[in-house]
């Protein structure tokens, strides 16, 4: 079994940043594709970026190319969303998720195994 837990969010205006955090354990971090998804109030989970296990490979999403990065530390066991130019439709809890499936499976087929609980980001104009 794999834990994720997320931090980071919180309160932003328009145009700020924002950097999340996610934590893997309970195995080796570095098996493990990671990825970031958000829910926005009355809609449907959305992909948001995933990296491969050694960070070589990151997709992210049309909707968020060019304003948001995503990274990892396997050191740490940490995988990050550094989100710019945040917009007030970027308001969503974002979810941190992990899959131990090789890189081009989890990439097409955006899913995940394991979850964390989410963390609210708001976006105020």
């Amino acid at each position: 079994q794999v834990q994720v837990v997320e931090s980071g969010g919180g309160l932003a205006q328009a145009g700020g940043s924002l950097r999340l955090s996610c934590t893997a354990s309970g195995r080796t971090f570095s098996r493990y594709v990671m990825g970031w998804f958000r829910q926005a109030p009355r809609k449907e989970r959305e992909f948001v970026a995933a990296i491969n296990r050694s960070g070589g490979l990151t997709y992210v999403a049309d909707s968020v190319k060019g304003r948001f990065t995503i990274s990892r530390d396997n050191a740490k066991s940490t995988v990050f969303l550094q989100m710019t130019s945040l917009k007030p439709e970027d308001t969503a809890v974002y979810y941190c998720a992990a899959d131990p499936s090789v890189w081009e499976i989890v990439r097409s087929t955006q899913t995940f195994d394991f979850w964390g609980q989410g963390t609210q980001v708001t976006v105020s104009s």
